[in-house]
């Protein structure tokens, strides 16, 4: 067999959120899928450059390019709470915007010219998607991948119009969560056209419960970037009820975002200093121990008044991963996940809810948990979605729907 027979194909992928470098408290789950799916194709990642991290370098055996677009101190675009909500905070940053995308065309561009991918895999409609269905288009198949600010946030006429435009093109669509699918056919995606393939998490190794760890009886747990759609002020707000309830309950935030300053504020006006404790940034290696130990993990996710909200929330599964029970916020993406629901909005109902898992018996409550684990494994380990993934991609390189 020849060494051309051998080579794997060349996947091309596009990406605005990825790691900086090795244990980065930045979202991860694009490189943990690329970096699975160099069992099946040679990876190249093109994403942009940060403070601090290298402008190539192989990682867990993908390639990754990092584009410029700005000056070192003015990449700020994409870290610490995403592109929407740091345009949102910080207006001027929409002038980063046009040197975002033309970089991040030009880089896609070279790579399309000098390695002639079979498939391009684009994270997020816009503006990945946007800049494959410009580089690529007929020549070069394109999967998209919406996970949820995307397409919930960006509306008006010139952004729908954009993603239509690229859901036209694209090969194959795939949503994370069955909660995305409705936004996605009013976009023009065929029925048989748009799948739901959720992002997935390490349910066999990293995220796995361990009997050795006391859970706490009142540690409640938050975990997520702190930007409006998470909800933390609600949480915040409902703590000076749940303390009156159970004065030796706790608040632990691991996370970091645009909205920290604001919450802090919050405590402090609520005279919680000694009840609310901000970890910042933790690496993913040291999230489990964090889930092995509170007592409940909240996820009081919301609708944003921009009208994202979440697409799947990982960080339940990554909970339920490490038996730790979940209280999440009513938005329609928790919808896939069998966990209990709260209108986050309402602090007197949130607070309730909370209190009543916290003085649930703990056994019955870790047999409902052993449950909830078992119905997650199936579908959000990283081997289904690896082998989902591959199959997509695969079939999009051969030229097939």
């Amino acid at each position: 067999m020849t060494e051309a027979a051998d080579r794997k194909p060349l996947l091309l992928v596009l990406a605005s959120t990825y790691p900086r470098w090795k244990d980065d408290p930045e979202p991860g789950f694009v490189h943990e899928l690329s970096r699975r799916l160099t069992a099946t194709f040679d990876v190249v990642v093109v994403c942009p450059h940060a403070r601090g991290a290298k402008r190539r370098e192989t990682f867990d055996g993908v390639e990754v390019v990092r584009y410029r677009y700005a000056p070192d101190a003015l990449e700020t675009l994409v870290n610490d709470g995403g592109v929407v909500t740091n345009l949102r905070r910080a207006r001027w940053k929409w002038l980063l915007v046009p040197g975002f995308v033309v970089a991040q065309w030009w880089a896609a561009s070279r790579a399309l010219r000098r390695r002639r991918p079979a498939a391009v895999h684009a994270h997020w409609l816009v503006p990945q998607g946007a800049v494959a269905a410009a580089i690529g288009g007929a020549r070069v198949p394109f999967v998209v991948t919406s996970h949820g600010a995307d397409l919930f946030a960006l509306r008006g006429p010139v952004p729908t119009a954009i993603k239509r435009w690229v859901v036209r093109r694209a090969r194959a669509m795939t949503v994370v969560s069955e909660a995305m699918l409705g936004e996605a056919r009013s976009l023009g995606a065929a029925d048989g056209a748009v799948r739901v393939r959720p992002m997935s998490v390490d349910l066999d190794e990293r995220f796995t419960p361990d009997a050795r760890v006391e859970r706490s009886p009142d540690e409640i747990l938050f975990v997520g970037r702190l930007v409006e759609k998470k909800g933390l002020r609600h949480l915040i707000a409902a703590m000076p009820a749940i303390r009156a309830a159970r004065p030796t309950a706790f608040l632990t935030v691991a996370g970091f975002g645009p909205e920290e300053e604001a919450c802090r504020r919050l405590v402090a006006a609520l005279d919680l200093g000694d009840a609310v404790r901000f970890l910042g940034a933790v690496r993913q290696p040291d999230l489990p121990a964090l889930y092995r130990r509170a007592a409940l993990l909240v996820a009081p996710f919301v609708r944003a008044g921009s009208g994202d909200q979440e697409g799947l929330g990982l960080v339940m599964v990554e909970a339920l991963g490490c038996a730790c029970p979940v209280l999440a916020g009513d938005v329609p993406a928790v919808r896939d996940l069998p966990v209990p629901t709260v209108a986050a909005e309402d602090t007197n109902a949130l607070a309730g809810n909370v209190l009543a898992l916290l003085s649930a018996d703990p056994d019955a409550r870790a047999q409902r948990t052993a449950v909830q684990r078992e119905q997650v494994l199936a579908r959000f380990g990283w081997s289904a979605a690896t082998s989902d993934y591959a199959a997509i991609l695969s079939a999009a390189a051969r030229g097939e729907p």
